[in-house]
């Protein structure tokens, strides 16, 4: 491989595709709404923490703070690699690759929520409403709402029989 196309990674992101039941599934998002900004509808989670051993781990803590939320069925469906603001690779001393955030995507079940026991920094010190909401996992569903990043929406429009697959009792 040449060293031309290799970006450092310099952030990971665990983000929940968060199903909640069987029959006509539904997506859980959260509805971001900032002063002076059109709202706009986020996947549960974010950035790894220096005490997560793994992505997964972290996908589990995010969900806890955000939702008050467990998961189960946690499965990779989809990643998104995007530059990241803070772009100069450590070390380099500001000079050669930027560097690239890696969003890892999983599809997972809504196992249990409770959102008293919501709690973290978006909740203790929000920048604008954090509303939770449910959409229809439909392509209409998610076309309802403005879901981001526009690659996930794609993603979703694309693959909604698939996703659903992920969950599957014979994907073994």
């Amino acid at each position: 491989m040449s060293c031309m196309t290799e970006r450092p990674v310099v952030k990971r992101t665990a983000r929940a595709i968060l199903l909640e039941g069987d029959t006509a599934p539904r997506m859980i998002l959260i509805k971001r709404t900032k002063p002076g900004q059109a709202p706009y509808w986020i996947t549960p989670g974010g950035g790894m923490e220096p005490e997560d051993a793994t992505v997964v781990e972290a996908l589990y803590r995010e969900v806890d703070e955000e939702l008050g939320a467990k998961v189960t069925d946690v499965v990779p469906a989809f990643v998104d690699t995007v530059p990241h603001p803070d772009g100069s690779a450590e070390g380099s001393g500001g000079v050669g690759a930027a560097g690239v955030k890696v969003q890892h995507f999983f599809v997972c079940r809504l196992a249990s929520m409770d959102l008293t026991r919501r709690h973290g920094p978006e909740v203790d010190e929000p920048c604008g409403e954090y509303e939770v909401v449910s959409v229809p996992f439909t392509r209409e569903g998610i076309a309802s709402v403005e879901v981001v990043p526009p690659s996930l929406r794609a993603y979703l429009d694309a693959n909604i029989e698939g996703v659903l697959a992920l969950l599957a009792d014979d994907l073994g």
